[in-house]
């Protein structure tokens, strides 16, 4: 089992540069706390393993998440961000401008989550990354398996929850969403799931192919 200085060790293995740095300075003033490096550049992983062309993230946050996923999608590829707070969504654009990323590359929607994804094309995704309010989380996968096409991803952050999803007497309305998130991913036939020990947790599955 590793140990907590492997863990620390493998968080911070891909480094975050400048750009990032400045971003998670940016969203921690504001109270957008950023993922963590590591859970990042799994994030960049996934996208470029996916070959992702389209990408649907839930809480654009100040940029972090999505520059991350930006730099692992094609070059092609349009990343459709969804958050609430307009301001957010203000500096996640100058965030993405710093890195070069502009124009047709990236689509800012701003509303609730669950008004916005009912609008997005079926199967027309390759990945969906989540992190938003966590006692939505059930709801955002069942759109997220509806947008993905077979073979895409769907990534939720803050799947161990703050060290508490695991203790099965913490009963707080978020951490017992979380924990139904894991017991539906797991149980859904339709996905093949992985839980990685990153950050606070990233709870990762593959939509399979129909049978």
């Amino acid at each position: 089992m590793a140990t907590p200085a492997s863990l620390e060790y493998a968080e911070d293995f891909v480094p975050e540069d400048e750009i990032l740095q400045e971003a998670r300075r940016r969203g921690i003033e504001v109270g957008a706390t950023p993922l963590l490096p590591g859970c990042g550049a799994a994030l960049c992983f996934l996208a470029t393993v996916a070959g992702a062309r389209s990408v649907v993230e839930v809480g654009t946050g100040c940029g972090v998440s999505g520059l991350w996923l930006l730099r692992g999608m094609r070059p092609d590829g349009t990343l459709t961000s969804v958050d609430v707070e307009p301001e957010h969504q203000r500096m996640a654009r100058q965030t993405f401008a710093e890195a070069g990323y502009s124009g047709s590359r990236i689509r800012l929607i701003g509303g609730r989550a669950l008004d916005v994804l009912p609008r997005l094309a079926d199967g027309g995704y390759d990945l969906v990354f989540c992190d938003a309010a966590k006692q939505e989380y059930l709801d955002y996968l069942g759109e997220s398996i509806r947008l993905l096409r077979p073979g895409g991803v769907v990534a939720f952050a803050n799947a161990l929850w703050r060290d508490q999803v695991a203790d099965p007497t913490r009963r707080d309305p978020d951490t017992v969403a979380v924990r139904e998130l894991g017991r539906m991913v797991r149980e859904e036939e339709r996905l093949r799931p992985l839980m990685l020990p990153l950050g606070d947790g990233l709870l990762v599955a593959v939509k399979l192919p129909p049978a």
